[in-house]
């Protein structure tokens, strides 16, 4: 009998599910959008309703483009947006509120109380996170501040609180279980890196009851299975959960301390797995655990750069240099180099390791023979450089060279930009067949669980790579464009 992983990946602006096979084949894929809430500037919120109605419907629509109703699935796992929080009635399954979106910044005087109260290295040394409304701590709390009744509720244990990844197995399993994965439990700002247990004291700071808090488990067992639902038959195991970016790092078989991604979407994404014990980062980064399998932890550093995707966007959007994002690469095609142009695509600030909110946009080196391909090639060329100065942050905090860099993202299809930053980062990028390694994260998970593979080596074994982009510029070359890039950003 086939047996097949259900791979769900929830994520900011609409939910997609995938089957997958043994082979890690791509079967089935549907994807389903919904909308996007914003209350006030700054906020942004998702109904959870609109998140399961999407989640079911792509469930259904995968298994009918495929033919088959569910049986032959040995699996569910789930990937998910991750600070991303919720609250509901236990007795009922209903939110109190909408869900609150990691992107939303209502807890910026939250945070900074806490900081002013001098918490700050207290909740950097125990979660390896840093106080800001990104995570999801104090967006419980606001919730059950300014939802009439919610603290009652709470006090009686009526309420539950989750990451989407909580939801979605409350909901599947018809509320029998409440349960989160440590990667998922690590961006909350409640969790203990080291024990990898709630921790009373942050619970205290932030007075969250631990009453409202699921429990913590691997990122790949059983948790529960399906129950009295329309799409999917009862007893099918729930059985993997991973955040989205650990969940990447998983689905590129990173298993090994000094194995990194990069995820290039609207913004990129860099975690570096840095093996059994947490490291504390001296240069802006965040400490967090990529994955439990097998009784094992792995941590990992992670770094994100606010503009990847987004700066083509800006080009044709803003500029109207390009009239769709897969023109780009063709425009800088058109020149052999920038010309010296430099672009630091700061149009929201810099993220790690500076960490300057009111940085701007720069583009310098410009003269009358710029073209719009130098400012195409230069805004590749900008993605790649900042992604490097994250990276060389990680090998700083962790002391472990990288070898490779895997990539994923709609943005690793341009092979100049991965080539670029092959170049300057001087390690050979890796990208795999499937893009999609968010999904395949989560389906490899279940499979773990469910016995479809029997370990990660295992898994790693049916990982296939399209395409290595070595290295091909020389040390001077790449050091010319490092000094030429601090210079630009020093201007930012």
């Amino acid at each position: 009998m086939a047996r097949y992983i259900l791979a769900i990946d929830q994520g900011t602006t609409g939910t997609t599910v995938l089957v997958l096979d043994e082979a890690l084949s791509v079967l089935s894929k549907v994807n389903k959008e919904f909308p996007q809430i914003y209350p006030r500037p700054g906020w942004v919120e998702h109904n959870p309703e609109d998140i399961w109605d999407t989640t079911q419907a792509t469930i259904q629509g995968a298994l009918s483009k495929l033919g088959i109703d569910g049986q032959d699935v040995a699996g569910i796992g789930i990937t998910n947006q991750r600070e991303t929080t919720t609250v509901w009635r236990r007795r009922d399954g209903k939110p109190i509120h909408n869900a609150i979106v990691w992107q939303c910044r209502r807890t910026s005087d939250l945070c900074a109380e806490l900081r002013e109260q001098g918490l700050e290295d207290l909740f950097r040394s125990r979660t390896g996170l840093v106080l800001d409304p990104y995570f999801s701590g104090t967006k419980i709390k606001w919730i059950l501040d300014h939802v009439d009744g919610a603290r009652d509720a709470a006090a009686v244990g009526d309420l539950a609180f989750g990451t989407i990844d909580t939801f979605l197995v409350w909901r599947l399993s018809g509320g029998a279980t409440h349960v989160t994965d440590v990667s998922n439990a690590s961006r909350t700002l409640l969790m203990d890196l080291r024990t990898l247990e709630w921790d009373d004291e942050l619970l205290s700071h932030l007075d969250v009851p631990r009453s409202v808090l699921p429990q913590i488990c691997s990122s790949s067992e059983v948790y529960g299975h399906t129950k009295g639902l329309d799409v999917l038959p009862d007893g099918i195991p729930i059985a993997g959960i991973a955040g989205d970016q650990q969940a990447a790092l998983f689905g590129q078989v990173c298993f090994g301390a000094g194995e990194a991604k990069c995820t290039f979407g609207t913004g990129a994404f860099m975690l570096m797995n840095t093996g059994s014990e947490p490291i504390a980062s001296s240069r802006g980064l965040l400490t967090t655990v990529a994955w439990k399998v097998d009784g094992r932890v792995d941590y990992a550093l992670e770094g994100s750069a606010f503009i990847a995707g987004a700066a083509v966007q800006w080009l044709r959007d803003g500029l109207g240099i390009i009239q769709s994002a897969d023109e780009i690469e063709g425009l800088a095609r058109t020149v052999s180099d920038s010309g010296g142009v430099v672009f630091v695509p700061a149009l929201t600030g810099l993220g790690a390791p500076h960490w300057r909110a009111g940085a701007r946009g720069v583009i310098c080196g410009l003269d009358r023979g710029v073209t719009r391909g130098h400012i195409a090639r230069a805004t590749l060329e900008g993605i790649a450089l900042q992604n490097t100065d994250v990276l060389r942050a990680m090998e700083a905090d962790s002391g472990v060279s990288l070898s490779a860099l895997k990539v994923d993202g709609g943005a690793a299809a341009n092979n100049l930009l991965m080539q670029f930053q092959a170049d300057v980062l001087g390690v050979p990028i890796v990208r795999p067949q499937m893009l999609e390694t968010t999904a395949l994260g989560a389906g490899l998970l279940a499979g773990l669980a469910t016995g479809i593979w029997s370990n990660k080596e295992e898994a790693r074994a049916v990982w296939r790579a399209d395409r290595t982009f070595e290295p091909a510029m020389s040390d001077a070359e790449r050091e010319g464009h490092l000094s030429r890039w601090a210079d630009a950003v020093g201007r930012t």
